[in-house]
């Protein structure tokens, strides 16, 4: 009963890291990609690495368990969420200035 709980945890870990990864990937992959002289081979550079991981990790830890998938996929959600947020409030500043910029 306890094993089941701790990798119910793991699982739950497991794809909030899997998710920062891909989300955070994405996001960092967009910073970068607008700015290279070859967007196209960043962007799908970036979305093979990003979906080999996730993939292998959501089958690593669901072993066959639908589970530990489920809650796995929760963290993923939650960790997308996540970096929305830390995203949005990473943008502001820069939105802002150049808004207050164009005002004056």
């Amino acid at each position: 009963m306890i094993n089941d709980g701790l990798s119910l945890v793991l699982a739950l870990v497991t794809g909030a890291l899997l998710g920062a990864i891909f989300f955070g990937g994405l996001w960092w992959t967009v910073r970068k990609g607008f700015s290279s002289e070859q967007p196209a081979l960043w962007f799908f550079g970036s979305l093979m690495l990003r979906t080999s991981i996730t993939l292998a990790g959501f089958y690593f830890i669901a072993r066959g368990h639908w589970e530990r998938l489920l809650v796995c996929l929760l963290g993923f959600v939650v960790a997308r969420l996540v970096v929305m947020r830390l995203t949005r409030t990473a943008e502001k500043p820069t939105y802002l200035a150049q808004a207050a910029g164009d005002a004056s």
